[in-house]
């Protein structure tokens, strides 16, 4: 083999990936109470995101049974959260929590991609 005075290049280390979602532990929680609660027992939860609301983008969540083909695993305090493959780019970054006031209780996303929401939170868009 010749040598054209070039040195080969070392292998790049991979960078580290950005995580999709990050679970709070209160939200670990109720998606464990609430599997518990089904008969029978789903895998987990789905997570997306669909076209609707007054803003343009909302989140959707459904029980599996069956891991989904290509979806993100997050595996969120022994509770497994499955994220469509079609949500990941509005997703990324984001962390879900869970909060419980007087009045309501519900699944909260912190999501640094959404530009802006509606006033009752229900929509955002990207």
């Amino acid at each position: 083999m010749q040598s054209d005075g070039v040195k080969p290049r070392a292998p790049r280390a991979p960078r580290p990936r950005k995580a999709v979602l990050t679970v709070s532990e209160r939200a670990a929680a109720r998606v464990a109470e609430l599997i518990a609660k089904k008969d029978p027992k789903p895998l987990g939860l789905r997570l997306g995101v669909r076209t609707r609301g007054c803003n343009g983008l909302s989140y959707t969540m459904n029980y599996v049974d069956a891991a989904p083909k290509n979806d993100e695993v997050i595996d969120a305090d022994g509770v497994k959260i499955f994220v469509d493959p079609k949500a990941v780019m509005y997703l990324l970054g984001s962390r879900m929590d869970f909060v419980e006031t007087a009045v309501k209780a519900e699944f909260v996303f912190e999501n640094p991609n959404a530009k802006g929401s509606c006033g009752c939170g229900e929509s955002f868009n990207v």
